[in-house]
């Protein structure tokens, strides 16, 4: 019984660790996703674009671009997140129409 557990111990602590480290990285992503809106709404408003990428920064490392597509506001914010030694790079992308209140 204790050769088993140790055999088994290892392998159910890496998919625990697996499995918090992708819903870590969801979360990120969902996190992303709203800073990215919120950021298209104030670029969207007349807000210059580096409060975009001060918003964007909220979420730790991650970086914003802003681009705009005739009266379309984009804002793409991305970051790198570990998971288990391996970086996954996510990215979000959220527009809004420009010259709004």
């Amino acid at each position: 019984m204790a050769a088993e557990l140790a055999v088994a111990l290892p392998a159910v602590v890496i998919v625990v660790a697996l499995g918090i480290g992708g819903l870590m990285a969801a979360a990120t992503q969902v996190r992303l996703q709203d800073v990215a809106a919120d950021g298209a709404r104030l670029v969207a408003r007349g807000e210059p674009d580096g409060r975009a990428a001060g918003v964007v920064a909220q979420v730790g490392g991650a970086r914003a671009a802003v681009s705009w597509s005739g009266e379309l506001v984009c804002v793409t914010a991305s970051a790198d997140v570990r998971v288990a030694g391996v970086a996954l790079p996510l990215r979000a992308v959220s527009c809004a129409l420009g010259g709004g209140l």
